[in-house]
C-alpha cells in the first residue's frame, strides 16, 4: 500500500461515496474502486460497508482511517518545510474567515505580503465562524480571521485584532431625533428587528439575542438571516433595525444606514486571528501572522 492509495482512501472517506471521491481525484470511478479492493486485499480487512449510493467505515476502516490522516499530515508538512528550507518562501496559504473580517482586515495585508513574497499564493475560505473553525479542525486552512463574543475555541493560539462594541443599525429613512446617537437596551423592544441569526452546535441565535432576554428584553423580530450583506440591505430599505459588532458595516457602508450607540450593551465582540497550536505552520504563515 502506497501514499497515493491511502490519499484515495482518505478522500473516499470523506465524501462517504465513491462517486464524489472520484470526481473529487479527478480520476473515472472503476479505477478507484479497484484501488479500495486492492487495499483490502492486502489488509485482509474490509474497510468499508457499501450500501446503493455510499460507503461506511467498519471498525477497521476506522483505524486505518485515523492513522492515514495522521501519515499525510506528516507527509504535506514535511514536504512544504523542505521546500520551504530548500527554496525559501513559496507555496499556498490558505486562510479562513467570515465576510466581513475578511473586507476590513484581509485585502490590504494580503496585497502588502504579496509584494514582498511574490511565489506565495493565497487561497481565501469563507463561512460563518463555527464553519471556519471546523476548516481549521479539518485543516483545510492554516490560519483563520474570525470573530468571537467570547473565547469559546481556547485550543487555539490566538492575536486579538479588534475588541469593539454591538451597535444598532438603523435606516436613515426613519423619522429619528439626529441628536438622539445612543439608545438603551430596554428601547429595543419598540423597534422592528432584523435579528442575526446562526444556526449551530451553540444555539440559533447569536449572543446578542441571549443578551437581550437576559436584561428581560424582548426583541421585536420581523425578520431573521445569517447573512449580514442581506440584512443591511433590509435595514437601507427601511424595514427594520439589526444590532451587529460596528466593523460589519465595513461590508455594506451606505448612506441609507444610520449607526446608534447601544448605552448598557454587555457585549464585546472579538476579532481575532487564530491557528492551531499542535500544527507545524508554514513559514507563509507565520510571516503572515507577523503583519498584523
Amino acid at each position: 500500500m502506497d501514499i497515493r492509495q491511502l490519499r484515495y482512501f482518505v478522500t473516499v472517506s470523506d465524501e462517504g461515496q465513491i462517486t464524489r471521491a472520484a470526481k473529487r481525484l479527478n480520476m473515472a470511478q472503476p479505477p478507484l474502486s479497484q484501488q479500495l479492493k486492492l487495499i483490502e486485499e492486502e489488509l485482509g480487512a474490509t474497510l468499508f460497508i457499501r450500501n446503493s449510493r455510499s460507503v461506511e467505515l467498519t471498525e477497521a476502516g476506522m483505524l486505518l482511517y485515523q492513522r492515514a490522516v495522521s501519515i499525510l499530515t506528516q507527509i504535506d508538512d514535511t514536504v512544504m518545510e523542505v521546500k520551504e528550507t530548500g527554496d525559501g518562501l513559496r507555496g499556498q496559504l490558505s486562510i479562513g474567515t467570515a465576510k466581513t473580517c475578511a473586507v476590513a482586515y484581509l485585502p490590504e495585508r494580503i496585497q502588502a505580503f504579496h509584494k514582498q513574497y511574490p511565489l506565495v499564493t493565497f487561497r481565501v475560505e469563507d463561512g460563518h465562524p463555527h464553519e471556519v473553525v471546523k476548516f481549521l479542525e479539518d485543516r483545510l486552512v492554516e490560519l483563520a480571521v474570525i470573530r468571537f463574543v467570547s473565547d469559546l475555541h481556547l485550543g487555539y493560539e490566538s492575536k486579538t485584532l479588534l475588541v469593539e462594541p454591538y451597535v444598532l443599525f438603523i435606516p436613515s429613512k426613519w423619522e429619528w431625533d439626529s441628536s438622539r446617537t445612543s439608545i438603551r437596551m430596554k428601547d429595543l423592544e419598540d423597534i422592528p428587528f432584523i435579528m442575526f441569526v446562526r444556526e449551530n452546535k451553540h444555539g440559533k441565535y447569536t449572543a446578542f439575542h441571549d443578551a437581550c432576554i437576559k436584561q428581560g428584553v424582548k426583541p421585536n423580530i420581523i425578520c431573521e438571516s445569517h447573512d449580514a450583506a442581506i440584512i443591511f440591505s433590509f435595514i437601507a430599505t427601511g424595514m427594520g433595525a439589526a444590532a451587529m459588532p460596528k466593523s460589519t458595516f465595513s461590508i455594506h457602508p451606505s448612506e441609507d444606514i444610520k449607526i446608534v450607540e447601544i448605552e448598557d450593551c454587555p457585549l464585546q465582540n472579538k476579532i481575532s486571528l487564530i491557528w492551531d497550536q499542535n500544527r507545524p505552520l508554514s513559514k507563509g504563515a507565520q510571516r503572515f501572522i507577523e503583519m498584523f
